[in-house]
């Protein structure tokens, strides 16, 4: 392993290790904003002058019933659980439990309960996410994201559910990457709903951190020991020459990607969910990277980069959980390497002071990724479209053993020599 010593990296007591979903990635058979846009005429005139039907297909375009995993969770929950997962981060669904505005559907909410109930039997600590990105109709219809309306609504929408799950539930995510959303949304404008305007962008901004802050107040009321936190991606940026003109570019890169929200809402958060996926070399400009080793997205894969973007949160003081951190690898090739580097990281930075508390690993299963749809695979665990069969890949037991021993052990990294060797 290149004269790598191996040794043990043990974590800390009551850390938490799991894995995460987005209700519209698997659940399946949802009615939002998101479902309409996939089969919208603009959005399919675009994938079909781009190529992507027919290197594709429609269909891996329009979720669909997805993973199934609305009704297939408790099946989902008994194998996280057999590999060695004691927490689980998902998302409820807004539309399913307002599918009507200022009307709450009991059965959705009775379906998340069992969701809830089923973990807590299964010893699994749930990590629960109130806005994963789609919005219901009826909100699309009256402006959406920039409505002025929107925070209000929202807060009504996270006090509702709250109040109805909240007995079993200790962590709550108000917001999902939020920057991701509005950017793709309407900076880029090629994402839902397509509106490349920045002065919108600026004012969706604005609406998601106000019903952010409202809902931090309101569930603070509802519980006040309940722990509230975003998931927000942060980057790793590194610099191809150390030069002033880098620096400055850098400086300016990391703070508006990586601290804006944050910084807007320190006194909003308990805690800071870390998703990551992203390095960036800076010269004089961004993304200069070599891109040597790549997921089938391509994007790099740099080993110490979940580790620097720790380090550069040691600023808020705040308790981390890594709520996303994963890789498009439908071979399953680079995902054992890549989490064993991954926590490396993290054991690094703990000890160095950085307060880490759980990592959960993108993603549980297999999912629709959203504009890229079916194609890219995510998951610990592979799912069979056709069948929907459920199977463990390889990396799935290397990260369950490190589940079960709270670390990586020198005998599960000479159990997996082979995988960690190739590409470190």
């Amino acid at each position: 392993m290149q004269k790598e010593k191996l040794q043990d990296y043990i974590f800390p007591k009551n850390f938490y290790w799991g894995a995460a979903t987005a209700s519209h990635q698997v659940e399946g058979n949802n009615h939002n904003d998101w479902t309409e846009w996939e089969k919208s005429e603009k959005r399919v005139k675009d994938l079909k002058s781009s190529g992507l039907v027919n290197k594709h297909g429609l269909d891996n375009f329009v979720s669909g019933r997805s993973a199934d995993h609305y009704n297939k969770y408790k099946e989902d929950f008994k194998l996280a659980k057999e590999l060695g997962h004691n927490a689980t981060r998902f998302s409820i669904e807004w539309s399913r439990i307002e599918p009507e505005e200022g009307k709450f559907n009991q059965k959705a909410i009775d379906h998340y309960k069992d969701v809830i109930k089923t973990l807590k039997e299964l010893d699994i600590e749930p990590f629960v996410t109130l806005w994963h990105w789609p919005i219901p109709i009826w909100l699309r219809d009256k402006g959406g994201l920039k409505s002025s309306e929107m925070p209000k609504y929202f807060v009504r929408y996270a006090k509702k559910v709250v109040e109805v799950l909240g007995d079993d539930v200790k962590f709550w995510i108000v917001l999902n990457e939020p920057e991701v959303n509005t950017g793709m949304g309407y900076m880029l404008g090629i994402w839902p709903p397509q509106k490349k305007n920045i002065l919108q962008y600026f004012r969706v901004t604005y609406n998601l951190m106000k019903a952010h802050k409202l809902t931090y107040r309101e569930i603070k009321k509802i519980n006040p020991k309940a722990q509230i936190g975003i998931a927000k991606q942060n980057v790793s940026f590194s610099l191809k020459k150390n030069t002033p003109v880098n620096r400055i570019i850098r400086c300016l890169a990391n703070f508006y990607w990586n601290h804006v929200w944050l910084c807007s809402l320190k006194k909003y958060q308990d805690f800071i969910g870390l998703n990551h996926y992203f390095h960036c070399v800076v010269d004089y400009g961004l993304y200069k990277n070599d891109f040597k080793i790549v997921n089938d997205l391509g994007w790099e894969i740099w080993p110490t980069s979940l580790y620097e973007c720790l380090k550069d949160l040691e600023k808020y003081n705040k308790p981390v959980y890594i709520t996303e951190n994963g890789l498009a690898d439908a071979k399953d090739e680079k995902r054992t390497w890549f989490i064993y580097e991954m926590l490396k990281g993290v054991h690094k930075a703990i000890e160095e002071g950085i307060d880490v508390k759980g990592y959960l690993h993108w993603s549980l299963m297999d999912n629709f990724e959203w504009a890229e749809g079916y194609w890219p695979r995510f998951g610990l665990i592979e799912i069979d479209y056709d069948t929907l069969e459920r199977k463990p890949r390889k990396s799935a037991y290397f990260y369950r053993d490190i589940c079960i021993h709270n670390g990586i052990v020198v005998s599960t990294v000479d159990k997996y020599k082979k995988e960690i060797e190739k590409f470190s």
